[in-house]
């Protein structure tokens, strides 16, 4: 993980952070879109789409600016990036947060994209080299006026029912992938496992569960062995074209937004030094 670093004052630090990072946001879409005309790419347009959208990009370039922000050596501000996180996805335009979280992929380009959405080096991992038990973030969870009940809200929206040929209920998709969505930012933040897949799983096992093996298996099949929860997230494509047709064609093109952004922001000492500092940091994450 590359970190950057502004001097002066706090307020001005995090104008230029804000700046640059929507700046690079707008590049990466602008980049990618001619890209993705060789090779199809459904994360790539969910990222123009959230680019296109006002409120989509403001949230989503605070998360980014706040989850590759600096902390401790060899740390990262986990809590404001998972806050920020929480945000996006509560304030966010559902259908275009939903579009990146869930975008279905055919190949491991698309798919890695996907799994690195919300920087997931800080949000996701660590901070050890290998996950914890599952117990830690559980018990954190189940003390937490904020992932309690939403990890509550996930078991009953993504029940598996076994007379259903999916795992899901008529219906019972959408709000299974609602419930998920609000598991990201909190104790038990779940992530794609790989790119070879669209498995989840929280950052945790079970190998040292003690005499709670049991209770940690459970929960861990909550997501690894969730016929309801693997069958709404491969099949979210079945409403995907209409969402960023209309969304993109309802939005100007991101090289104008680009320039607009440019210029307003021109006055601001700086901006340009901490947006190629951001450029490192961001190769990480797209």
């Amino acid at each position: 993980m590359t970190y950057f670093w502004c001097a002066g004052s706090s307020l001005l630090c995090r104008e230029l952070s804000r700046v640059a990072v929507g700046r690079l946001l707008l590049l990466r879409s602008i980049g990618s879109r001619s890209r993705s005309s060789v090779a199809p790419n459904p994360c790539v347009d969910a990222a123009d789409a959230c680019t296109a959208d006002e409120r989509c990009h403001r949230l989503r370039t605070a998360y980014v600016a706040q989850c590759l922000g600096r902390a401790a050596p060899g740390g990262c501000p986990r809590a404001r990036c998972r806050r920020a996180l929480r945000h996006f996805f509560a304030r966010g335009p559902p259908a275009l947060t939903h579009a990146l979280l869930f975008c279905p992929c055919g190949g491991p380009a698309c798919a890695e994209r996907r799994r690195q959405t919300f920087v997931p080096s800080c949000a996701f991992s660590g901070p050890g080299p290998a996950p914890p038990s599952c117990l830690g973030p559980l018990d954190a969870c189940e003390h937490s006026r904020i992932c309690r009940p939403r990890l509550l809200a996930f078991q009953a929206s993504c029940a598996t029912i076994a007379s259903s040929p999916d795992g899901c209920l008529r219906d019972q998709a959408p709000s299974c992938l609602r419930a998920y969505a609000g598991l990201v930012g909190t104790a038990i933040t779940p992530n794609y496992v790989d790119n070879a897949s669209a498995r989840v799983e929280p950052w945790c096992d079970c190998r040292a569960s003690g005499n709670r093996r049991e209770e940690c298996e459970v929960f861990r099949g909550l997501f690894t062995r969730n016929r309801c929860l693997e069958s709404a997230i491969q099949t979210f494509d079945g409403g995907w074209p209409p969402i960023l047709r209309n969304q993109l064609d309802s939005h100007q093109d991101p090289e104008q937004s680009l320039l607009q952004v440019s210029t307003a922001d021109a006055p601001l000492e700086g901006s340009s030094l901490l947006s190629m500092l951001l450029v490192l940091a961001l190769q990480s994450l797209f």
